[in-house]
C-alpha cells in the first residue's frame, strides 16, 4: 500500500520568496524543499564554497605541487563506476594542463572489480607499483584501504587520498587525505562526490601553484572546463544535492547545453540519441550515467575513462558506442535477473516479508546485483541484498535500503553479532556492498532480517510517496513545463510531484508494458503515460505525477508522467 503525502509548504517562506521575484509556483516549490530565500537559488560559480575550508585540500596542494615540481610519476586509481570514472578523468585532465611544460607525468589504473575488488588493497598497490609512481592518487575510493596504503609505504610510494565515503574506525596512513566526512573536517557541504572532491582539490592546487609563480610564461588553465564531468559524476552517484552540488551541476549542465562538453560525452549522447541543448539532471543520472556505469559492471572501466579522456572525435564515438552496448547487454540481464527474482518472491508472502530480505542465486551477475537489489527494494519497500557468487567459496552482495535503516550501520552490526562473518563490507545509508563466504549466507540473511526488523519502525514499512498537491488548472501547459524542466532536481531535491484524481477517457498499451492515458478534469483534457505499469485503471483515478514534455516529429506538448496510479 502506497500512501501520497503532501509536502508542507510554509508559507512565510513562499510568501517571502514570492516577494523575493519568483513565480508563485516556484515559491510553493521551492519553500516545500527548505529554500529560505532566492540568495539559496543562485548558482554562480562565485556562490561556491571555498577549497580552503575542505580540510586536507591546502596540504594535498603542496604535496601536488612539489609533485609536479620534481617532475614525479603520478598515478590515478579509480573506482570502477561513473563517479569513479568522472573523477579519474577530471583528475587527469586537470593535472595534464597544470603540468603543461614540465616532466611531470599522470597516468591511471582502475581495479578489475570481479578479481581485485573495489579500493587500494595491497595488490592493487603492487600492480601500481609495476609503472613505478612517485605517487598514488585515489579517487572516490581509498577511506578505508589501510593495508593498501601501508603496503604503499613499504614500497616507497606516496599516496594521497581524495574520497567521500564514511571512514571507519581508523584513517590510513597516507601522507594526505581529502574526505569531508573525514572527523574534524568542518567543511559544510558532506554530501560532495568523489568528482567533486577532486575538483576541489584541483582548485587548491591551481591557487597553490600560483603562489608559486607556476603559471608565469605557461598558460593558466580554466578549470570550469571541467563542470561537465563534475555535474555527471555529481548526479550518478546519487548524492544529496545540497546548494553547493546544486552549484557545481548547475554549472556543468549550462556548459553542456551550450555545446561546451568534453568530445565523449558529446559522443555519449549521440549514441543515445539526446541533443545537448535539452540536458537535463536527468538526463545525467538515466541517460549518460548508465552508459559509462555499464562498463564497470560488465567489462573494463577504462573503456568508460578513454571516453572521457579522448579529443578525437571518431575515436570517442567507437567508445560511445561500445558503451551503448554494453548497457543494452546489462539490461538484457539485468531483465533475465529480476525475472528470476521475481519467481523466487513467489514462495515469499510479500505483504508479510521480512522486514530485511537478502537474495542470493550462484547464477547471477556480480555486476548487476545492485540494480536487482534497488529494483526489488522499490518493488517490495524492504532493504534487499542481491547476491552472487565470486572465487574462493565467497559471495559477494549489493544492497539498497529505504529511509529509516542506515545500511552500513546495519552491517556493522551483523558484524559485532557475528564477528568473522562478513569477510568485508562498506558503504552509507542507502547503499552498501557485502563479501562472505557461501556457506554462511543464510545466517547472513537471517541475520539480516533480524536486524532490519529491530532498527526499522512499523512505519518505516509502509511506502510513503511525497507530493506537492495538486497543479492549478492554469499550469497545464508547455511553458510550465519548460520552466520545471529547466530547474536543478535531484537526490534530497526532489522534481515536483503533484497528484489529483482524474476521469479515465481512453487508454492503450504500448509494447506490451507501459500505459498511455488520456486523462480529463474540470473539462481539460490531458495526455499521460506510466511507464512499466502494474496496476489497470478503472474510469477513475487518483494519480501522481510530474508534468513532463512529449516530442513527435519535432512538436513539443506537454504530458503527464505518470508515478503512481490507483484506481478509484
Amino acid at each position: 500500500m502506497t500512501r501520497l503525502i503532501r509536502r508542507p509548504v510554509p508559507s512565510k517562506l513562499q510568501w517571502q520568496l514570492e516577494n523575493e521575484g519568483l513565480s508563485p509556483l516556484l515559491a510553493r516549490l521551492y519553500a516545500a524543499r527548505g529554500v529560505q530565500n532566492a540568495s539559496d537559488l543562485d548558482y554562480e560559480l562565485k556562490s561556491l564554497l571555498p577549497p580552503a575550508t575542505l580540510m586536507g585540500a591546502r596540504e594535498a596542494a603542496i604535496l601536488l605541487a612539489d609533485a609536479l615540481e620534481a617532475d614525479a610519476r603520478m598515478l590515478i586509481v579509480a573506482d570502477y563506476d561513473c563517479d569513479g570514472a568522472t573523477a579519474c578523468a577530471l583528475g587527469i585532465r586537470a593535472l595534464r594542463l597544470l603540468a603543461a611544460g614540465s616532466g611531470a607525468t599522470v597516468d591511471y589504473l582502475v581495479p578489475d572489480r570481479f578479481t581485485l575488488g573495489y579500493g587500494l588493497s595491497p595488490a592493487i598497490v603492487d600492480l601500481a607499483a609495476q609503472r613505478q609512481p612517485d605517487l598514488i592518487i585515489t579517487v572516490d575510493n581509498g577511506i578505508a584501504s589501510l593495508e593498501g596504503v601501508a603496503r604503499a609505504g613499504e614500497l616507497g610510494i606516496a599516496t594521497l587520498i581524495t574520497d567521500h565515503h564514511l571512514p571507519g574506525e581508523c584513517l590510513p596512513a597516507a601522507d594526505c587525505i581529502v574526505n569531508p566526512n573525514q572527523p574534524g573536517c568542518e567543511f559544510p557541504s558532506k554530501n560532495l562526490a568523489g568528482v567533486g572532491v577532486m575538483f576541489y582539490v584541483m582548485l587548491a592546487l591551481r591557487a597553490e601553484l600560483r603562489q608559486r609563480s607556476w603559471f608565469a610564461g605557461r598558460p593558466e588553465p580554466n578549470l570550469a572546463s571541467l563542470l561537465d564531468l563534475v555535474a555527471l559524476g555529481t548526479v550518478a552517484d546519487v548524492v544529496k544535492l545540497d546548494h553547493n552540488n546544486r552549484i557545481l551541476v548547475s554549472q556543468g549542465l549550462e556548459r553542456m547545453r551550450q555545446g561546451r562538453l568534453c568530445v565523449g560525452m558529446q559522443a555519449l549522447l549521440k549514441a543515445a540519441g539526446r541533443e545537448a541543448r535539452r540536458l537535463t539532471a536527468f538526463d545525467l543520472g538515466f541517460v549518460l550515467g548508465p552508459r559509462l556505469n555499464a562498463a564497470g559492471r560488465l567489462a573494463d572501466m577504462g573503456i568508460g575513462i578513454e571516453c572521457l579522456l579522448t579529443d578525437d572525435p571518431g575515436l570517442a564515438l567507437a567508445y560511445a558506442q561500445k558503451l551503448d552496448g554494453l548497457n543494452r547487454e546489462r539490461r538484457e540481464i539485468e531483465a533475465e535477473m529480476q525475472d528470476h527474482a521475481l519467481l523466487l518472491l513467489e514462495k515469499i508472502d510479500t505483504d508479510n516479508a521480512p522486514p530485511g530480505l537478502a537474495l542470493f542465486e550462484p547464477d547471477w551477475h556480480q555486476g548487476v546485483v545492485g540494480l536487482l537489489a534497488s529494483r526489488i527494494k522499490d518493488r517490495l519497500h524492504r532493504p534487499v541484498f542481491a547476491c552472487a557468487r565470486g572465487e574462493n567459496g565467497e559471495i559477494k552482495g549489493s544492497g539498497r535500503s529505504i529511509p529509516g535503516l542506515h545500511l552500513r550501520d546495519a552491517l556493522d552490526l551483523i558484524s559485532k553479532r557475528a564477528p568473522g562473518l562478513l569477510l568485508r563490507f562498506g558503504g552509507h545509508a542507502a547503499a552498501a556492498g557485502v563479501t562472505l563466504l557461501e556457506k554462511d549466507f543464510a545466517r547472513f540473511q537471517h541475520l539480516f532480517a533480524e536486524v532490519a526488523e529491530e532498527l526499522l519502525a512499523p512505519g518505516d514499512l509502509a511506502r510513503r510517496l511525497e507530493t506537492d498537491g495538486a497543479l492549478e488548472a492554469g499550469y497545464y501547459n508547455l511553458q510550465t513545463a519548460q520552466l520545471l524542466e529547466r530547474q536543478i532536481w535531484g537526490q534530497g531535491f526532489p522534481a515536483p510531484l503533484f497528484e489529483d484524481e482524474f476521469i479515465i477517457e481512453q487508454q492503450r498499451i504500448l509494447k506490451e508494458k507501459h500505459l498511455k492515458l488520456r486523462l480529463k478534469k474540470d473539462g481539460q483534457v490531458f495526455e499521460a503515460i506510466q511507464f512499466n505499469f502494474t496496476t489497470p485503471p478503472g474510469s477513475r483515478a487518483r494519480i501522481a505525477y510530474r508534468l513532463g514534455i512529449n516530442e513527435y516529429n519535432g512538436l513539443q506538448s506537454p504530458q503527464l508522467m505518470v508515478e503512481y496510479l490507483e484506481a478509484l
